[in-house]
């Protein structure tokens, strides 16, 4: 130091001095660093700084490329500053050595920190170049740099300001251009530079600052680019749940993010004091808190485990839970919910079982943070008394002391929150980076060239080149072959959804696609067809009449303003087909993928979409054209026809080329051709048969929300998705937190342990104020002799008490997260319970969002938050309420303050607490459409790829989390709102105890005084906290009151339990009288007066046109409705009477859509294990699936994928037709049981069904008649009620309704 700073010449007497002048930086008035400090330390540290980060820097720059920044003026400016900056730094370099040569004596030190610093600019004015051609918009890493060298030369500009004796005109000059400089590239690197060229990162022209938002905005990207192995790899129920629960860590833990320097630095402070205060006896204070470090490392560490293995449980959980929302009306007509019930109950308890391995993890964390402050005073003042006997514990050591402990207990309680929080967000972290380096669709699996300016825009063209050239441009190009040839995955692999392996597909101009399952958003009708593009009055007209949507128009409530419910609810299957087709169509693109998309439409419906618009004169003439379809009678009218056969094309020409060539085509079609000409024309459109009146009870629903939002506004088609909603948004307007929600908990937990929490959280503060006035006792024992008396004694019973707050503390976190636990698996169970007995009406009107926002984050908030806020709130209230007792003990005038005082601190409570719960609601309230957005693209995400409107998607996404964040942001508005006032309270009492003490010193001693004013000062704090966690519980109890709330929704009704003989119906004998049913009280009945007698064994036939009531009879049958009027009995048992699992188990039915879920092929088949393997096999060998089960690897334990995937929709089929096989019960009712297959498994599967139940009662709803003429009777019903009912052959005689129904199909 002396070589380089020489004390001479800056006039310290010594080296030391030279950093470090006592008389100027610490005892005078106006305190000041020393010239030597301010060259070298002040100079060197930014220098330092940049000189150790700049090559880590670098190469991450090197690695992380964004594109390319053109020059702008914001960078030339920070460039030319940069420069001008060195320029000085050499300027005072120069100077130094021109003042040697005049013969000055300079310190070395103003030629090396110049120099040095002129360096450094050099360097940083090289790093805004690189990063200006690396895409860097804004750095973190200088902006450090400049705040850090602002900081420094602060400093050296206030002694500059302060001593102006010795004025060197030059170097001030120079100092204050270099500091001006200084100012203005701090406000520059505050700026942010244009966007990169050529840049691969997705741009957002809005970007939002809230790491939990931009989680949600990097899911719902990623969501849209994954490939379909990935997906499955990331169900919608995990996917959901990093949403919702994950992004929500991040949020969480940038609340605290301050308190990881803020609280080492209040720690270290606070025992610098100490040090002054008790001198080296702290140093055994500081050994507890040292030993606490490794203890907490290990429970870190441990929790961190458990908490991967909730979250994995958690994922499991949602994902089933999201199934079973899914699939629950097929749950209930299978009375498979107890069985589901069982398998989520099952992971649910793996789940708590993991939690309470982490509350008691919590309570050893909790005991050692609560108990440290007094575990560090305990020894700080043991060692300091016992060390020397002369060392005396008065007032001022004692309470100086509590006051710097108390000031230590803040961050120490803080900081295991703080850690927990980190641990859970890095646990997300991880999670996160799992799904977001999922493997993306590869743009490149799809050549897209570009359409040249001499082409029209109409011009369009498909190549596929792998072993089959098949170039077609504008044709009519059919693809047919058996179930699971491969049909879908080509349409798959034209979209570019599927790896490519070898080969290249080309399409040219815009593409549209209808996929075999129709995807329907929770928007309007209209803008359903519309899908983003804009409206064209007379081409909608044209495309909608094309699509035979006008009579549905003129049934629906509001027409095409009409609003459709999740997942088209208030549609039947074949008005969700020719929604998607009008979609495809309205986009006039180049290029249609038609997915089967005839297969859910009557035959007369589907010849008419095929003529109007696929057909060589529709709308889409002279359009490519690529139609998947099994209906044979469209073949001819094709150029060209491709026939697939396990996943190749093994055979392609025009029709009448295949017919010529004898192979397998020609032998199949004539099979078909020659047995029943005319099932072929039938078959045009009615492949996968799903009626028009299939959910009318979702329809009625329809009219229910329609005349709903007629009556709150006066544009019903404009009130957007979030009608379903108007339940909550209606209770979210209610003004509190009712006391019998917080009842409801105590009760969740248990009387006896909720009681005894509190007797726990009292005798806690008990010995901690105990042991404080104690202490205060202590500090009052008179001196004798230079020393004090009795302080083994003192010190015992101080230490005794601190003990025995130790096991209150301990015993109370255990208690309390073991109620927590207890209530969580009754509110969990009961919720399950209660939701799994709602009738059908109920799901229908619930969007699956707010049900999957019920068990992913209000029971995640039951889970862990409650718990955790209810310690804290206990602790605070206890802490206010003794620091109150104790300062007006003390100081009686304090009384005269505090009512006041109290009064005004409620008045702010309150305030506060009623604005905070009704943001909390709203943001809850408006965070469940963005799952349901969410929820309803993964399920549609090929669509949105084909037809490119992701962006789209991207930006409703992102305006919904808005629209969320409106809720969430003026919530920590009002925290800091509330922080001011209470500070002000805080105050104000602190205040008054220190003034009041004073004025009645005479009658006061100093350890009571003490002990006052040490109370006082934790006031605010407590204040503080006990507001805030009072708020943050009545919040987070919202999450039981909407848990509660579906308690008290209707459910099934529940006949007691009759004894019904074992394989009841023996004879599966029908008869129903005088029935009829309705969808709502206040609506019209939907059939009635409905009277027929089936006997056993007979094979009835139910037809009609749509909205005839045909499914409603089976819905009636089923008791998914119940009856209105009239009643069923079967074999003679009225089966109103009967319970309905008991009912729903002992009658089959094949249902519309074959529904699956994640599990094993086994468990889809049979979920209660009720059936041996062999009767299985024997089940899958009738359904014609063995051979397919057994060729893969694992057979019966074959996973399936959500939803079954992984399976073909016909081969899902036969699942549904081998569990009917396996539980043949008498009664069976196929509801178009044989959708999405192709001709040849259709003919098996009927004849599995006319011998396997040939003593079986069966119902079928046919869309195409010919596959019920043989039956023994066919029911006509029209207009709800029983037109005709006999023989086939009789009611064509008859020429009445199924007469001209006949004639339509092309029968008779």
């Amino acid at each position: 130091v002396e070589t380089i700073c020489p004390s001479g010449k800056l006039k310290h007497p010594s080296v030391l001095l030279c950093f470090q002048d006592w008389n100027r930086t610490w005892q005078t008035h106006n305190p000041d660093l020393t010239p030597c400090f301010q060259n070298t330390v002040l100079v060197w540290i930014p220098c330092l700084y940049l000189w150790l980060f700049a090559p880590l820097y670098i190469l991450y720059l090197k690695r992380n490329d964004h594109g390319y920044i053109c020059m702008t003026h914001l960078n030339r400016a920070k460039t030319a500053i940069g420069f001008t900056l060195w320029l000085i730094c050499w300027a005072d370099v120069f100077y130094s050595f021109w003042e040697r040569s005049h013969g000055a004596t300079i310190a070395p030190v103003y030629l090396v920190s110049p120099t040095m610093l002129g360096v450094t600019m050099l360097l940083a004015t090289f790093l805004i170049q690189y990063e200006r051609m690396k895409g860097v918009q804004s750095s973190g890493v200088m902006l450090n740099f400049w705040l850090i060298t602002i900081v420094c030369a602060t400093v050296t500009f206030r002694s500059k300001i302060l001593h102006p004796a010795s004025v060197n005109v030059f170097k001030y000059t120079t100092f204050y251009i270099y500091y001006t400089m200084l100012l203005i590239s701090l406000i520059l690197a505050c700026l942010s530079d244009q966007p990169p060229l050529f840049s691969q990162a997705v741009r957002d022209s809005n970007p939002c600052p809230e790491s939990g938002i931009y989680n949600i905005f990097l899911h719902f990207v990623k969501a849209l680019v994954i490939t379909n192995a990935a997906r499955r790899t990331s169900t919608v129920g995990e996917i959901v749940n990093l949403m919702s629960v994950d992004a929500q860590r991040f949020m969480d833990l940038i609340t605290y993010i301050n308190m990881i320097w803020s609280a080492p630095l209040q720690v270290i402070l606070a025992l610098y004091f100490l040090w002054q205060n008790l001198g080296p006896s702290v140093l055994a204070g500081v050994a507890v808190m040292v030993l606490m470090v490794p203890l907490n490392a290990v429970i870190a560490m441990k929790t961190k485990t458990y908490q991967v293995a909730q979250m994995k449980s958690k994922d499991n959980r949602i994902k089933l839970m999201n199934e079973v929302l899914n699939g629950i009306k097929v749950l209930k007509l299978y009375a498979w919910e107890l069985a589901f019930k069982d398998k989520v109950s099952d992971i649910r308890e793996s789940e708590l079982r993991v939690l309470k391995k982490t509350a008691y993890l919590g309570a050893v964390s909790t005991f050692t943070w609560v108990c440290a402050p007094f575990l560090v005073a305990l020894s700080t003042f043991a060692v300091y008394v016992l060390v020397d006997e002369h060392n005396i514990l008065d007032a001022q050591k004692a309470f100086v002391s509590l006051a710097l402990f108390n000031i230590l207990r803040f961050p120490l309680n803080m900081l295991p929150m703080v850690i927990s929080s980190m641990v859970q967000a890095s646990v997300s972290m991880k999670r996160l980076r799992v799904f977001l380096s999922h493997e993306e669709l590869d743009e490149d699996n799809v050549e897209r060239p570009a359409i040249s300016s001499c082409e029209s825009s109409d011009s369009q063209a498909v190549q596929i080149c792998n072993k089959k050239n098949v170039p077609y441009s504008g044709a009519f190009v059919a693809v047919v072959g058996h179930v699971g040839s491969g049909k879908s995955s080509l349409l798959s692999a034209l979209l570019g959804e599927m790896q490519k392996q070898e080969g290249s597909v080309s399409i040219k101009g815009s593409v549209a696609y209808v996929p075999q399952q129709a995807w329907i958003q929770n928007a309007t009708l209209k803008d359903n067809i519309l899908f983003g593009r804009d409206g064209k009055d007379s081409w909608y007209q044209k495309v909608v009449e094309a699509c035979a949507l006008l009579p549905d128009l003129e049934i629906l409530p509001g027409g095409d303003s009409t609003e459709i419910g999740e997942k088209g609810v208030n549609l039947s299957g074949g008005q969700k087909q020719r929604v998607s087709v009008a979609r495809a169509v309205y986009c006039n693109c180049a290029v249609y993928l038609l997915d089967d998309p005839l297969s859910a439409v009557d035959a007369h419906v589907g010849k008419h979409i095929f003529e109007k618009i696929i057909g060589p004169q529709g709308l889409l003439q002279g359009r490519t054209r690529v139609l998947v379809t099994h209906g044979l009678s469209f073949l001819p009218q094709a150029d060209l026809i491709l026939v697939m056969v396990d996943g190749e094309i093994t055979e392609m020409g025009s029709y009448t080329e295949l017919l010529g060539r004898q192979g397998a085509f020609a032998e199949f079609l004539h099979t078909y051709t020659n047995t029943e000409q005319e099932e072929v024309e039938e078959s045009v459109g009615g492949e996968a048969g799903r009626f028009i009146a299939e959910l009318l009870s979702c329809f009625h629903a329809s009219v229910l929300s329609y005349s709903t939002r007629r009556s709150i506004g006066p544009e019903p088609s404009r009130v957007g998705p979030r009608v379903f909603e108007s339940k909550w948004t209606r209770e979210d307007r209610q003004s509190e937190v009712k006391l019998s929600v917080f009842w409801e908990y105590m009760k969740a937990i248990g009387l006896p342990l909720s009681i005894f929490s509190i007797f726990l959280f009292f005798c806690h503060h008990l010995s901690s104020l105990g042991s404080n006035y104690w202490l205060s006792l202590w500090t009052d024992d008179p001196v004798i002799n230079n020393t004090q008396p009795n302080r083994e004694m003192r010190l015992g019973v101080y230490g005794a008490l601190g003990i025995s707050q130790g096991i209150a503390v301990f015993c109370y976190s255990v208690a309390v997260s073991v109620g927590g636990i207890l209530a969580s698996r009754y509110l969990h169970q009961t919720m399950l319970y209660n939701i799994l007995r709602s009738p059908m009406s109920f799901f229908e009107r619930t969007p699956s969002g707010n049900l999957v926002n019920r068990f992913a984050k209000e029971t995640d908030t039951i889970d862990s938050v409650i718990p955790s806020i209810i310690k804290m709130f206990m602790g605070s209230m206890f802490n206010v309420l003794g620091s109150c007792a104790v300062i007006l003990i003390a100081t009686p005038l304090v009384a005269i303050i505090i009512p006041p005082l109290g009064l005004f601190y409620f008045f702010v409570q309150r305030f506060y607490v009623a604005s905070s719960r009704q943001l909390k609601r709203l943001e809850s309230v408006s965070r469940s459409p963005v799952y349901t957005h969410f929820n309803e693209t993964l399920l549609g995400t090929s669509v949105i790829r084909a037809f490119g409107e992701q962006q789209r998607f991207i930006t409703e996404s992102d305006g919904r989390v808005d629209h969320n964040q409106t809720a969430y942001f003026p919530s920590i508005v009002a925290n800091r709102w509330l922080a001011v006032r209470l500070e002000f309270v805080g105050n104000l009492i602190v205040t008054s105890a220190a003034l009041f003490a004073v004025m009645a010193r005479d009658s006061l001693s100093p350890g009571i005084m003490g002990l006052s004013i040490s109370y006082a000062l934790q006031v605010t704090a407590s204040l503080n906290w006990l507001v805030r966690m009072s708020s943050e519980l009545e919040t987070s109890i919202v999450a039981v009151e909407k848990v509660k709330e579906y308690g008290d929704t209707e459910k099934e009704v529940s006949a007691p339990h009759s004894t019904l003989p074992a394989g009841w119906p023996t004879a599966g004998h029908i008869e129903i009288h005088n029935f009829g049913l309705r969808y709502r009280e206040d609506l019209e009945l939907a059939i009635s007066d409905i009277s027929v007698n089936i006997e056993g064994a007979e094979k009835v036939g139910i037809v009609g046109r749509t909205g005839a009531g045909k499914s409603s009879l089976t819905l009636g049958l089923f008791r998914i409705i119940e009856a209105a009027q009239g009643e069923i009995h079967i074999d003679g048992v009225n089966i109103a009477e009967l319970g309905l699992h008991e009912l729903r188990s002992r009658i089959t039915i094949i249902p519309q859509d074959p529904v699956l879920f994640s599990g094993s092929l086994r468990m889809n088949l049979d979920p209660f294990d009720g059936y041996t393997d062999e009767e299985v096999w024997r089940a899958l060998e009738l359904a014609h699936l063995k051979n397919f089960v057994s060729g893969l690897p694992d057979k019966l334990n074959h996973e399936c994928s959500e939803g079954g995937e992984n399976l073909s929709l016909g081969q899902r089929q036969l699942v549904c037709l081998a569990r009917a096989l396996l539980r043949k019960t008498k009664i069976l009712v196929l509801d178009e049981a044989t959708a999405a297959v192709d001709l040849e498994t259709d003919n098996l599967i009927q004849s599995t069904i006319r011998t396997q139940f040939e003593d079986c009662t069966v119902l079928t709803i046919a869309h195409r008649l010919n596959t019920i003429m043989d039956y023994t009777r066919v029911l006509v019903l029209d207009k709800g009620q029983m037109a005709e009912f006999d023989s086939p052959s009789n009611l064509i005689a008859k020429k009445g309704i199924f007469y001209k129904m006949a004639k339509d199909s092309g029968l008779v």
